[in-house]
């Protein structure tokens, strides 16, 4: 009987490790376990009593141990063990048996710990703590499936397969005949791709236990009410995801011409003859260069002096001559920018003097806004800044308790990587009482032009406006083996590291594999690693990679 009893509440420890000792503190104080004589009599101390029952309260109301026990095995499992262990020996030190009693509890505990997740979560639901979770979308996916990412890297790879077929010769290679682009069996493979990412998200989603797929638009009732349709919805935590869209600015004829958005884009059915794209940053270039390897004639209008202007000079110059080398017409500087109709196309003007640029489609690529105008947000009471994002501190919560927003919406981050990692914030703050932060992690992203260009970190201009005394290295990818046998060598790399600490501050990596090989940098800083480990790795040849340590063996003082 007593093993019987022993074994129980090492279970109750397994599933919640403080009623334990705080039961068998009340038994011994009230005489129901006699550990009177033995050396667990201090278990009948009030102070015992007191201190347990403490500990079981605080357990119950904060609920901090997670309701399935494996997402912390190592600590919980052997917290509730050692729990178990105890409770068990104090039972058993009542007649003697101290060690059968410890055996029997720590077995109970397992069983507790192992097979109390189910139960757990039926009681949860059964008294409100964890409802079911409600998803709602319009197009049940993310933009970076629908419109972004996934699908205009689909149509990257097919432009990069047309233009290494046209440098076949380059590699000896003949082909009997020209090279075409079939533009519908492109589209028809980048829908593949698309729709076959959207059934995958949407099965999992909608297969999720314990989670309802709501599709339509949503809109806030009050700070913990959501209407979707006729179905209103009620829940003490609501998470917002709800992405951007492409800014159209009230540029002169704008609303008298057709034009193109990114996501429009993806709807497109024929390959123009003369893409006009207005706008010289990252999603306006990526399409620049596709379409004109597809074969269409491409003009790029940008009112900034140059390219990509969030990146250093060498970086947007060097992008410039890339676009410029096939055969892309780049302008700067455009001042004035409108548009008219003009025959059978359209017609963009700029810059008084100078001709307009002539076009069968427009792709206007002017920046992100993000959806939050039409959320209902106000009648949450949640606050925004004056471009619409949504306002959040350093772990995404807003100003409403209850209430977090995570990706575009909330103004860190336009990528899908940043929009998960929001996502691992939140999810590490609410389940594993991590205290992750969106300021501990570091600026990183990619344009995927080709080559693409890998950015993480500091910019070179950004070292300098911050007043440190820095350390740059450089090499061009005609230096680079890797580069040279593939016939790439347009580009280059660009490490920075303050002087006095070795600290890394960021790098630049524009040339074949950037992307890729920004990362040997990116884990490092991640790993608050000095220049000199990077400058003492030894990398595999031959890779894009390999010089990265000897950049960072070669560094010069910052001008």
């Amino acid at each position: 009987m007593l093993y019987i009893l022993a074994l129980l509440i090492g279970v109750v420890a397994g599933l919640r490790a403080m009623i334990a000792p705080a039961t068998v503190a009340w038994g011994s104080y009230l005489g129901w376990i006699p550990v009177a004589g033995t050396w667990a009599s201090f278990m009948g101390h009030w102070i015992a009593v007191g201190m347990f029952t403490v500990l079981a309260i605080v357990e119950l109301v904060t609920d901090q141990l997670p309701s399935t026990p494996s997402r912390k095995v190592p600590q919980q499992f052997g917290a509730r063990i050692v729990t178990g262990a105890f409770c068990g020996a104090v039972i058993g030190a009542t007649v003697g048996a101290t060690i059968g009693g410890l055996i029997a509890g720590a077995i109970g505990a397992v069983i507790g710990t192992l097979g109390g997740a189910e139960a757990r979560a039926r009681m949860a639901a059964a008294f409100g703590k964890d409802p079911p979770a409600a998803f709602i979308e319009d197009a049940v996916a993310i933009i970076g499936v629908n419109t972004g990412c996934m699908p205009t890297k689909a149509m990257v790879a097919s432009a990069y397969a047309a233009h290494l077929a046209r440098r076949a010769a380059d590699y000896g290679v003949a082909l009997s005949g020209p090279v075409g682009v079939d533009y519908q069996r492109i589209k028809a493979r980048k829908d593949k791709v698309t729709n076959d990412a959207r059934g995958n998200l949407e099965s999992w989603i909608a297969g999720m236990k314990g989670c309802t797929l709501y599709r339509g638009h949503a809109r806030f009732e009050s700070a913990n009410t959501v209407r979707v349709a006729d179905d209103l919805l009620t829940a003490p935590k609501i998470f917002l995801n709800t992405g951007g869209r492409a800014s159209v600015p009230d540029l002169p004829g704008v609303n008298d011409v057709p034009y193109l958005t990114n996501s429009s884009m993806m709807d497109l059915d024929v390959l123009p003859s003369h893409l006009v794209v207005v706008g010289g940053s990252y999603i306006s270039l990526e399409f620049a260069q596709m379409f004109r390897r597809f074969g269409s004639e491409v003009t790029v209008i940008e009112k900034a002096p140059r390219l990509t202007g969030r990146e250093d000079e060498d970086v947007s110059a060097a992008i410039q001559s890339i676009l410029e080398n096939e055969g892309i017409t780049v302008h700067v500087g455009a001042e004035d920018i409108g548009f008219a109709r003009q025959g059978n196309g359209i017609a963009v003007t700029f810059s008084a003097g100078k001709p307009p640029a002539v076009g069968s489609h427009v792709l206007l690529a002017l920046g992100r806004v993000p959806n939050t105008d039409d959320l209902g947000l106000d009648k949450a009471g949640v606050e925004v800044d004056k471009r619409g994002y949504i306002v959040v501190d350093d772990q995404l919560r807003t100003n409403v308790p209850g209430i977090w927003a995570m990706g575009d919406c909330n103004g860190k981050g336009a990528f899908t990587h940043t929009s998960y990692n929001d996502y691992e914030i939140v999810a590490a703050n609410l389940l594993d009482n991590d205290p992750r932060k969106v300021s501990d992690r570091i600026e990183a992203y990619a344009l995927y032009i080709d080559p693409p260009l890998g950015r993480c970190g500091m910019t070179e201009t950004a070292v300098k406006k911050s007043g440190r005394r820095a350390l740059v290295g450089q090499r061009p990818m005609t230096r680079v083996g890797r580069a040279v046998e593939k016939g790439e060598t347009q580009g280059f790399m660009k490490i920075l590291a303050d002087a006095d600490t070795g600290e890394i501050l960021g790098c630049s990596v524009l040339g074949p594999g950037g992307d890729e090989a920004i990362h040997s940098v990116l884990d490092l800083m991640y790993a608050k690693a000095p220049i000199s480990t990077l400058a003492r790795a030894m990398h595999i040849h031959p890779n894009v990679s390999e010089l990265l340590p000897t950049i960072a063996q070669d560094l010069k003082p910052l001008a």
